[in-house]
C-alpha cells in the first residue's frame, strides 16, 4: 500500500494480547490479600467560595487532563447547577486523582466545577431559571445579599483516588483508565472516539486533535473556525454541535487514516478503530510527520477537485447533491489519499471527476457509497470502486 509510516508497514503484524491465566481459589485469595487493584480514597468538602479560590491556585487542580472531554454543558444547565445550589438540593461528588501531593486531576465532574468557577467569576449569566426565575439575567455579583450569603455557606464534596493505589507508573496510568470508563457507566454517555480519546493517549491521538483544526476539514462538517477563545469560553456554535461535543470530527479523521488499512479491516467499524489507535501507541515521531502531512495534502487536493462539493454524495432521484455524508468521505480521502503525486492531472479533471462521480451513484445500488453496510466488503468495495475511477482519470 502506497503512503505508509514506517511503523503502519508492520503494525498488523503486532500480536493480540494473551488470554488472562486461570487461577485457582487459594490464588485468587492470595492475590485478594495482597490487596492488588484495590483502590485508596479519602472525601474532602469545600464551602464553594473556598472552593473556588483553590480552584485559582495554579496548578492545585487540573480541569482537562488528558482523558477529559470536550465541553457539553452550555449556560442554561451551567444556571441549573447553581440553582440546585440555590436551593441545597445535593450535588454528587467530583472525583478526582492525586497526581502529586495536594494536585489533583479531574477525572469525573468537570462540567460542574467549571460552572461553579465561572459562576463565580461573573463569566456566567443565569438563564433558564425555573424555580428561581427572578434570578435569570443575575451574575453572582449583582446577586441579593441575602442569596449570595446562602450560596456562599453551599459545599462541594470530592472524592480523592489516592498516588498509593497504584505502585508504579504503568499501574497508575492503567488504574485511572479503569476507574475513569466505571466512573462513565452512567450520567452522560461516552462516545466510542470520548472513550479512544481517554484511553489510548499518544502521539496520533495528539495528531488528531490537531488535525480537526484544518479550515478545510471544518467547513465540510459545518465546525466554525477553529478559535481557542471560542472552545475555552464554551461558544454556543460549538456546545450545540454534535460532531463537535461528541468528537466525531476526530473519528472523522481516525477513520481516514486507518481505512488506509481496510484490507485488515476487522471487528466492525468500532473495533476497527479502536484497534488502529491502540497499535498506533507505537508510532514515531517520523511516523506522525508523514502522517500529518499525507492528511493536509489530502484534503487540499480534494478540495480543489471538489470544491463546496467534497463529501458529497449525488441523489439520482432529485439530481442533486447531498450533505457531507462520512462514510463517502471515507472512500474520497483514501481514495485521493493514493494519488497525491498526481495532483496537478487530477485537478486539470476536475470536472469530469466530478461527472464519473456523479455516475457512481448512477451505476451502484443505493448505499453502495453512504455506508448503509459496515462489513469489510462493503467497506473496501466502496472505496476499491472509488478509487478505481480516480485512477482512470489520474493514469489517462
Amino acid at each position: 500500500m502506497d503512503h505508509l509510516a514506517p511503523t503502519e508497514k508492520d503494525m498488523w503484524k503486532l500480536p493480540t494480547k494473551p488470554s488472562p491465566p486461570q487461577l485457582t481459589d487459594e490464588e485468587i485469595n492470595a492475590k485478594y490479600a495482597k490487596r492488588e487493584l484495590r483502590i485508596v480514597t479519602e472525601s474532602n468538602r469545600e464551602q464553594l467560595p473556598n472552593f473556588v479560590e483553590a480552584l485559582k491556585r495554579l496548578g492545585w487542580m487540573e480541569l482537562r487532563p488528558f482523558y477529559q472531554r470536550r465541553p457539553r454543558w452550555d449556560k442554561a444547565r451551567q444556571s441549573k447547577l447553581i440553582e440546585s445550589f440555590i436551593m441545597n438540593v445535593p450535588v454528587p461528588p467530583l472525583f478526582v486523582y492525586e497526581s502529586d501531593l495536594a494536585k489533583y486531576e479531574v477525572m469525573d465532574g468537570q462540567q460542574r466545577i467549571t460552572a461553579v468557577l465561572d459562576f463565580y467569576t461573573n463569566k456566567l449569566t443565569l438563564e433558564g431559571l425555573e424555580q428561581w426565575p427572578e434570578l435569570n439575567g443575575r451574575i453572582y455579583d449583582s446577586l441579593p445579599p441575602e442569596i449570595k450569603k446562602g450560596i456562599d455557606r453551599r459545599s462541594i464534596s470530592y472524592i480523592v483516588l489516592l498516588k498509593e493505589s497504584a505502585s508504579t507508573t504503568e499501574e497508575e496510568a492503567l488504574l485511572r483508565q479503569e476507574v475513569f470508563e466505571r466512573l462513565n457507566t452512567g450520567g452522560i454517555k461516552l462516545s466510542n472516539q470520548e472513550t479512544r480519546n481517554a484511553l489510548y493517549q499518544g502521539k496520533l491521538n495528539t495528531l488528531l486533535l490537531e488535525l480537526v483544526k484544518n479550515p478545510i476539514f471544518r467547513n465540510i462538517w459545518g465546525l466554525p473556525t477553529y478559535s481557542e477563545s471560542a472552545e475555552m469560553n464554551r461558544s454556543p456554535e460549538l456546545v450545540n454541535n454534535r460532531v463537535y461535543v461528541d468528537m466525531r470530527d476526530v473519528e472523522i479523521v481516525l477513520r481516514f487514516f486507518a481505512l488506509r488499512h481496510a484490507e485488515n479491516y476487522q471487528r466492525g467499524m468500532k473495533g476497527f478503530l479502536t484497534l488502529y489507535m491502540i497499535r498506533a501507541r507505537s508510532f514515531t515521531d517520523e511516523d506522525i510527520a508523514l502522517l500529518r502531512n499525507l492528511f493536509e495534502n489530502t484534503i487540499a487536493l480534494a478540495r480543489d477537485i471538489y470544491g463546496d462539493l467534497l463529501a458529497r454524495p449525488w441523489d439520482t432521484q432529485k439530481h442533486d447533491w447531498l450533505r457531507p455524508q462520512v462514510a463517502f468521505a471515507d472512500a474520497v480521502l483514501v481514495g485521493i489519499s493514493r494519488h497525491t503525486d498526481k495532483a496537478a492531472t487530477l485537478v486539470a479533471k476536475r470536472d469530469a471527476i466530478v461527472e464519473s462521480t456523479k455516475q457512481l451513484f448512477a451505476t451502484y445500488p443505493s448505499g453502495t457509497f453512504t455506508g448503509r453496510g459496515n462489513t469489510k466488503k462493503d467497506v473496501q468495495d466502496r472505496i476499491i470502486l472509488y478509487e478505481a475511477m480516480l485512477a482512470e482519470h489520474a493514469n489517462d
